[in-house]
């Protein structure tokens, strides 16, 4: 980082530590994958997506041929991913009648109102549309274990997914946003007006004012058409809390999304706030330092950060 010009970075930003920005910017892969806590298992791999894939199917065959619980948590909207994966439940004719499907979160109107289940762009939307309708009806789990945030249960979500899941989702799939975020775990005052990372820990499932760089990010997205259009995007959302990122049993993170497939990607510098920052609530994931877990970065994710001066855009 250029230290010929020295500044205080805008309020927004969740870390304005210029000398740790640098530092972080820096490393390696080689470096990336080294971490203090023997717990943290951070791999650089390509496609990680794939591995997570393969696991939860596999852990829902465990399930259908045992007869056994089993609990995981899906991210939205990931169409491509969740079809490939009813496919395979398909294909292979494996019940998901004693599994829990859990959905992190859902976009909130500015009164806290979430969003239906036919809102297009809605999370819940894509989930249904893309992965539980395409399961044959005879494969599908029963509707009372498949968990949306709602209305009716935000308040409690938290208590519903540990009733249902005896206690933590047993395989917790995730991948950081912009803002460092799991799920809408944003660096907002819902979540971080605490003492301590023990109390920040306990929080459960909330309404949260997402935080702008929330909002930027998935102006990006492709449903709201990739163009910025930053007021198209809610400003609220439901969300898992960190309490049950720390009751999962299991914990497994991708660090792998670009912008449209390029170089361009906001998850480079948030990976590394992530893996190697400070531990805090202004950084969301930086928890997974704390917990046990597995960590996949993407090689272009894992790259040390550059000025590029001939281009632009």
């Amino acid at each position: 980082m250029d230290t010929s010009f020295r500044f205080e970075p805008a309020d927004f930003c969740p870390i304005k530590d210029l000398d740790l920005l640098a530092k972080l910017a820096k490393m390696t892969p080689e470096e990336i994958v080294q971490h203090p806590n023997p717990d943290v298992n951070i791999r650089i791999l390509a496609n990680s997506g794939a591995v997570s894939i393969a696991e939860k199917f596999m852990r829902i065959k465990e399930s259908s041929d045992q007869g056994k619980l089993f609990s995981t948590i899906f991210g939205n909207p990931n169409p491509v991913t969740h079809m490939a994966l009813a496919e395979l439940i398909n294909r292979n004719r494996v019940s998901c009648r004693h599994c829990v499907f859990v959905t992190m979160d859902e976009w909130a109107d500015q009164d806290g109102n979430i969003a239906p289940p036919t809102y297009r762009s809605g999370f819940i939307y894509s989930f249904m549309k893309y992965f539980i309708e395409k399961i044959d009806p005879d494969l599908r789990p029963l509707p009372e274990n498949v968990l949306v945030p709602t209305n009716k249960n935000i308040d409690h979500f938290s208590d519903l997914i540990d009733e249902k899941t005896d206690g933590g989702i047993d395989y917790f799939t995730s991948g950081p946003g912009w803002a460092g975020h799991i799920a809408f775990i944003d660096p907002v005052d819902e979540y971080t007006q605490v003492d301590s990372m023990e109390e920040y820990l306990e929080q459960p499932a909330k309404i949260i004012s997402l935080h702008p760089l929330t909002i930027a990010q998935n102006s990006l997205h492709g449903v709201f058409g990739c163009s910025g259009n930053v007021g198209a995007v809610p400003p609220k959302a439901a969300t898992i809390g960190p309490r049950d990122v720390r009751n999962a049993k299991q914990r497994v993170e991708g660090h792998g999304l670009s912008t449209m497939g390029t170089f361009s990607s906001w998850q480079r510098m948030t990976s590394r706030l992530i893996t190697h920052g400070p531990i805090t609530p202004m950084v969301p994931g930086s928890i997974y330092q704390m917990l046990p877990c597995t960590i996949f970065i993407d090689p272009g994710i894992a790259k040390p950060i550059e000025c590029h001066e001939l281009m632009g855009y």
